[in-house]
This record gives structure tokens, C-alpha cells and sequence, in this order.
């Protein structure tokens, strides 16, 4: 796995599979960042998110309440200190804004493309400025260097 040269990122997991949740929370301690809680729901994303105050939030799309991970991403990327990334196998669902995230990694992920956005992501809180074009498996926002997005939620 790849080594945090920065301090540890302080992560919120966002997902209500809680066998994709834990798996998630392992691979985050793997690379060496810190998992600041999960939340299934979107009032408890948003309530953890306040209080956790986490450096990055992963959020699916599509959790128990409904399609509410784009109202938790809303919520969320408002703090200017919050970096917001969906996972999601719905992507389709995330609209051209991408609701203030950084973009989107595909489910199935793999663990070289959760590594390389949180790398990017660390980078980019040093003040430097990465290059998306090398991240696997990663959709950034157009705001974050992809391109314009066409599709989404209407």
C-alpha cells in the first residue's frame, strides 16, 4: 500500500453496505489515513460531518433513505474544508455540478483508484496542484480539471 508523506487525512465514510463500509474503513487505515465514522443515512452523514469535521467524505450516491448522497454532498462541500468524493455505482445520478464534489470513483472501486484520489486530494490541501490525468478509475468534476460532463440527475 502507499505511504502517507503528509499527515493522515481524517476520512467520513458515507455508505450503508456495512460489508463495503468496513472494507473501506480497513483499506483507508491501510493507507494510512483515519476513518472518522460511517453513516448510513443522510441526517447522520451530515450530523457526522459537522461534528467529525473530516478532511474527505466518500459518499455513495444511493443510501438507505433513498438517493440522498447528493443532498450529503451539498451539505458537506459548503465547508470549504471538506473534500467531497462519490463512490457509487450510480453515477448517472450525480448531477453536471457534481454537487461541490471533487468527482467520482466507480463501484466496483479498486484500491489503487481510492489511493490515488487521496493522494490527490492530500496534495491538493498542501497547496500543490496535482494532475488528474494520471488518477485510475477516477471521474473528476469539471471544477477539479475533467471535462464538461454531459447526463446526470435532470
Amino acid at each position: 500500500m502507499a505511504e502517507v508523506t503528509e499527515a493522515p487525512l481524517r476520512i467520513l465514510v458515507v455508505e450503508d453496505e456495512v460489508l463495503i463500509a468496513l472494507e473501506l474503513e480497513y483499506l483507508l487505515e491501510d493507507l494510512g489515513h483515519v476513518s472518522v465514522g460511517v453513516a448510513g443515512c443522510s441526517a447522520d452523514a451530515i450530523a457526522l460531518g459537522h461534528t467529525a469535521r473530516p478532511d474527505v467524505a466518500l459518499v455513495d450516491v444511493h443510501l438507505v433513505d433513498g438517493p440522498t448522497g447528493v443532498e450529503v454532498a451539498r451539505a458537506l462541500s459548503r465547508d470549504p474544508q471538506v473534500a467531497v468524493v462519490f463512490m457509487t455505482a450510480n453515477a448517472k445520478r450525480i448531477p453536471p455540478d457534481f454537487a461541490g464534489a471533487l468527482g467520482v470513483i466507480a463501484k466496483p472501486y479498486s484500491e489503487r483508484a481510492v489511493a490515488g484520489v487521496l493522494d490527490y486530494v492530500a496534495q491538493r490541501r498542501a497547496g500543490r496542484a496535482p494532475s488528474v490525468e494520471a488518477l485510475d478509475g477516477f471521474d473528476p468534476a469539471p471544477a477539479a480539471g475533467g471535462g464538461v460532463r454531459t447526463g446526470g440527475a435532470p
